[in-house]
């Protein structure tokens, strides 16, 4: 019995010794050497941008025919009201005031494009979507749905972009 007991305690001693104070040998060539961070280390890198609905560019006039636009410090209310009658006529059906429907929405959008930029993209849809890089934006952020052409003059093109002032 006390051989078992001494043999044991051999045993134990031996593997307590064996298991501590062991070094690692550095070997020469590449290494590696962690330390451990007690904080958290999350930094946002900002690769996703400003949506294209909310970017503001008031300096890109776009691509299309219009190339100067004029507005005079006073809303011109009857031009506005001829703007809101083409608007409901042929805007409406994917432009919401004030939310986001099938396209973005118009209210304080002279806030965020040149109304040139506005006008061209009334009148060319199809250009600016093509040429334009914030349109091409504005294109895949509402899905791939691209706006209609609606066959509109540029005079009433600028009675929507008057109307677009009073909202």
């Amino acid at each position: 019995m006390k051989i078992i007991v001494k043999g044991s305690s051999l045993l134990l001693l031996t593997l307590l010794i064996a298991c501590g104070g062991k070094q690692e040998k550095k070997q020469d060539g590449f290494q590696v050497e962690r330390q451990k961070t007690t904080q958290k280390t999350e930094q946002k890198v900002e690769t996703e941008t400003t949506k294209a609905s909310e970017r503001i560019d008031l300096e890109s006039k776009g691509v299309g025919p219009v190339t100067s636009v004029t507005l005079n410090d006073a809303i011109d209310q009857a031009m506005a009201d001829e703007g809101k009658a083409v608007y409901d006529q042929m805007c409406l059906a994917c432009h919401r005031i004030g939310k986001k429907f099938i396209g973005p929405a118009p209210d304080g959008i002279l806030e965020r494009r040149s109304p040139e930029w506005v006008m061209n993209m009334i009148l060319n849809p199809e250009g600016m979507v093509k040429d334009d890089p914030l349109a091409k934006d504005l294109f895949m952020e509402f899905n791939g749905s691209p706006m209609a052409n609606q066959g509109l003059t540029e005079e009433q093109a600028r009675a929507v972009l008057e109307y677009f002032r009073t909202l």
